[in-house]
């Protein structure tokens, strides 16, 4: 994978075996109190110009930990759309805390988004959860290019595409028709007392923005819904004004989730 001015790659390996390649960027405070753990979208990976982006930007806020994960960049296996790369991404904040961070955030973007809610809800130990632009429930068809993408996985055709011109190997097995992963909307209520910031664009053309007001209503305190005028959907969409918003919100996220915790 290619190297990052500053950065360190490394391999993670999960509990199920994947092996995972990761990169690590150090933040402006030595002493590494706070770090990110960034989950990119589908077909991306951190090499790719709008997930690198988003790594850069975040690490003049804080220490940063990237993953590509199964099935997609440099990792292997094949990538299940959200439903083990749970434990791809309990693997990378495994990382960060041996790293010596303290506070750890995870931050996903579009099926990054959805992974880092049902990890915080279903593994819990992380300090905060940013999910931006993700959809609240499976199986959404309503948008032209969510066609596109049930296509790229559920046909041999489609699947063979997002391989050889997306370097994305999906898994043919699909999730079972009798017990799917649990979709974002129907576990986001157990994260409490951790924070949750919601992020969305009004221009976003995979998920209009019924998305994400049921998750922002579906989650309990303490809990953010930013809705942006003009942002469009992800990674690639996401401008250095939003990134750094981002970035600098990220202490005040851990200590309403400290507040919250006390409390409680």
């Amino acid at each position: 994978m290619a190297v990052f001015p500053g950065g360190q790659s490394c391999e993670l390996h999960t509990t199920d075996g994947v092996r995972l390649a990761a990169v690590h960027l150090d933040g402006p405070d030595s002493a590494r109190p706070l770090a990110v753990v960034v989950a990119h979208g589908f077909t991306q990976s951190t090499t790719r110009p709008g997930t690198r982006a988003v790594l850069e930007a975040l690490a003049a806020h804080a220490g940063v930990v990237g993953i590509d994960f199964r099935g997609h960049g440099a990792s292997a296996g094949r990538s299940t759309v959200g439903h083990h790369e749970v434990l791809d991404l309990e693997a990378a904040v495994a990382y960060a805390r041996d790293l010596g961070y303290s506070d750890v955030v995870t931050c996903g973007w579009s099926m990054g988004g959805s992974i880092v809610l049902r990890h915080a809800a279903l593994h819990g130990g992380v300090d905060a959860v940013v999910s931006v632009s993700a959809v609240s429930r499976w199986f959404y068809r309503d948008t032209k290019p969510m066609r596109r993408v049930h296509w790229a996985i559920e046909t041999r055709l489609g699947r063979l595409v997002a391989q050889r011109a997306l370097r994305t190997r999906i898994s043919s097995e699909g999730w079972p028709n009798d017990a799917p992963p649990e979709a974002p909307i129907e576990v986001i209520g157990r994260i409490a007392p951790t924070p949750v910031l919601i992020v969305h664009g009004d221009r976003d053309h995979y998920f209009p923005v019924e998305h994400p007001q049921a998750l922002y209503d579906a989650a309990n305190e303490p809990k953010e819904l930013w809705l942006i005028e003009g942002f469009a959907h992800a990674e690639n969409a996401a401008g250095p004004e939003l990134l750094d918003r981002l970035g600098r919100h990220l202490p005040e996220l851990v200590a309403r989730g400290r507040r919250a915790a006390s409390r409680s």
